[in-house]
């Protein structure tokens, strides 16, 4: 009897020893999402309009984060070891992956590397511009995130119901990687007019508004890999996966904005509802219904 109690015992403490090393497994995960903002950090600064590669890497870093940040809290799910610490970390590592490093990286490749042969004085007014709403973003990224970290169940402000099928608001890693999907389809290789430069001004306006706002985006939160038969699934994300592979720059600047698109369609299908309602039903429509 003494004996199998304390074999009870070992495998209790062996079972607890293993569930504190799952803790560690989505922290991995959101380290590796700190280092490829660093990383990319690195790589912005020390660009220059000669070596745009520098840029290019920076943006596939901040790629590489937006799927490490995906899987940590998918890893902290599946393992219930979701904390209190792993989600402080999570945000903290969120405001400088995908706040500082891809709102220096927008700066960098849109306004700081614009070309000398531009009007100086218009070229100083665009790079100051690009500075305050480069800000701006980083900004809206970090309301964005105070916004998540308080709301428990957040109301979406077009159709659909709360929960966690959807966003509310444009989440800050997707904002991100519109921006490293922008710079990684040119290659790295700056804006070099100024009338294009503006328009990547009101692109980073966008971003950063959306990210404030109450639209509605999907989570994809509710794909479920436990399912019978999930060879659906994964034969789109391989397809999906082998068309990043050989074809990384177009496939993820589609992806980028059209993931963002949503947003704006969902919310343009909302107004359209609601200035124009559905006809209230017939005499006789009611009548069969009932």
């Amino acid at each position: 009897m003494d004996e199998s109690q304390n074999l009870r015992r070992e495998s209790d403490r062996q079972r607890g020893k293993m569930r504190k090393g799952m803790y560690i497994l989505p922290s991995l995960f959101t380290t590796a999402n700190i280092a490829a903002g660093f990383y990319a950090i690195l790589q912005t600064v020390t660009s220059t309009s000669a070596e745009p590669w520098h840029l290019d890497f920076a943006a596939k870093a901040i790629g590489f984060a937006v799927l490490f940040d995906g899987l940590d809290g998918r890893i902290a799910r599946m393992t219930r070891t979701d904390s209190a610490f792993g989600r402080e970390l999570d945000s903290l590592a969120d405001v400088v992956t995908f706040g500082v490093a891809p709102a220096l990286l927008a700066w960098m490749w849109g306004f700081h590397l614009l070309p000398r042969t531009i009007d100086p004085a218009m070229r100083l007014k665009i790079v100051q511009l690009g500075s305050v709403f480069c800000f701006a973003f980083l900004m809206a990224g970090a309301s964005r995130l105070a916004r998540f970290n308080i709301t428990s169940n957040p109301q979406p402000s077009n159709p659909g119901r709360p929960g966690k099928k959807y966003f509310v608001g444009l989440p800050i890693p997707a904002g991100a990687g519109v921006i490293a999907a922008v710079v990684h389809f040119s290659d790295g290789v700056p804006i070099v007019s100024w009338w294009t430069s503006l328009s990547w001004l009101m692109m980073v306006v966008v971003i950063s508004y959306l990210m404030v706002s109450t639209w509605r985006f999907y989570s994809f939160k509710d794909i479920n890999f436990r399912s019978r038969r999930p060879f659906q699934l994964i034969v789109i994300l391989g397809i999906l996966f082998a068309l990043i592979w050989f074809f990384s720059g177009p496939v993820l600047f589609a992806i980028a904005l059209l993931y963002m698109a949503s947003g704006v369609l969902w919310r343009l299908m909302w107004i359209f509802r609601r200035k124009n309602p559905p006809a209230p039903p017939t005499y006789r429509e009611a009548s069969q219904t009932s």
